[in-house]
């Protein structure tokens, strides 16, 4: 949506390209992206494009403490998110609770998602990742490219503009909008006024299901297995989609102690829980008073940023 009605045919064509390259260097779901190509050698030299959505992402695990990481490309796999199962090319020894090594028995140490993320390396534009370790950037490439696309559409046109990737919302420019607030439909629903300039981002257990196992998309990266379903959804305004959607998924991976996560961070928050009662945290729902206070900007956010240098 774009304030001037005008722009809006060039503002569509603008982030359909951008979000075509954004998928073209970072899907964990076209075996010729550029993520998986460097994933299957191990790592490599990657475009501007794909350097900063690795920025966002190892920045989001460092801020999350580990909540929100990079390398649950595997276990999504095996629980059925994804193309197929996980070619052999990416195996590894360490992948294994145990191997059988030189004729005998030893214990292979688990590869824990919520720290293997810091073996993950990008220098510059040089990534190297670890043996066994997958790559997928479903956590923050969205948010990302929401707040990517909406800081382009109005640097190129110079009209206020609301960009809607699923349940992440970014705005950019002066003006303000209506956002309906509800992941299903016979979920609770709100309606919020959105200060332009900040976001919304709402994180599900719902939405999401393995074919199969019927098992949820948000795993925890402590197991590797999806998160307890606590929360049927979290949204969370902020200055920007990424830290929204950071804080959301982060509190559905934390269960109960979401609750304590979000108070920390201060940004306005609403949890639906597993039977439909609504907790509503610091100040939510967010007010025009509320959006004009100042929150810490983060290293992840900035990383938004410099994509467009």
């Amino acid at each position: 949506m774009v304030s001037d009605p005008a722009a809006l045919g060039p503002a569509l064509e603008l982030v359909r390209d951008l979000l075509q390259r954004v998928d073209e260097a970072a899907s964990r779901f076209r075996p010729d992206s550029e993520l998986n190509r460097l994933v299957h050698a191990g790592g490599g030299t990657v475009s501007p494009l794909l350097a900063g959505l690795l920025h966002c992402a190892l920045d989001t695990a460092e801020l999350s403490r580990g909540a929100v990481v990079p390398t649950l490309g595997r276990p999504l796999a095996e629980l059925g998110f994804g193309p197929g199962p996980v070619s052999d090319a990416s195996a590894s020894p360490v992948a294994s609770d145990a191997s059988e090594v030189a004729g005998t028995s030893s214990v292979a140490p688990r590869i824990v998602p919520a720290e293997s993320w810091r073996d993950v390396r990008l220098d510059g534009r040089v990534l190297t990742v670890p043996p066994g370790v997958v790559l997928d950037l479903g956590a923050t490439a969205k948010a990302a490219s929401a707040d990517l696309a909406a800081r382009e559409v109005f640097a190129r046109f110079e009209t206020s503009v609301l960009v809607s990737l699923g349940g992440d919302i970014a705005t950019a420019g002066s003006e303000s909008w209506e956002v309906l607030v509800q992941d299903l439909p016979r979920d609770p629903v709100t309606q919020v006024r959105l200060a332009g300039g900040w976001a919304i981002a709402t994180s599900s257990t719902q939405k999401r299901r393995a074919r199969q196992s019927h098992a949820q998309h948000i795993l925890d990266p402590w197991t590797s297995l999806p998160a307890p379903e606590v929360w049927r959804s979290v949204s969370v305004a902020a200055p920007d989609c990424l830290s929204a959607n950071m804080a959301s998924t982060g509190a559905v991976v934390l269960g109960t102690r979401g609750v304590a996560w979000l108070r920390e961070l201060g940004y306005p928050a609403r949890l639906v829980r597993s039977d439909g009662d609504v907790v509503e945290l610091n100040g939510w729902p967010p007010t025009p008073a509320a959006f004009g206070t100042t929150f810490a900007s983060t290293a992840a956010a900035g990383a938004v940023g410099e994509i467009l240098q």
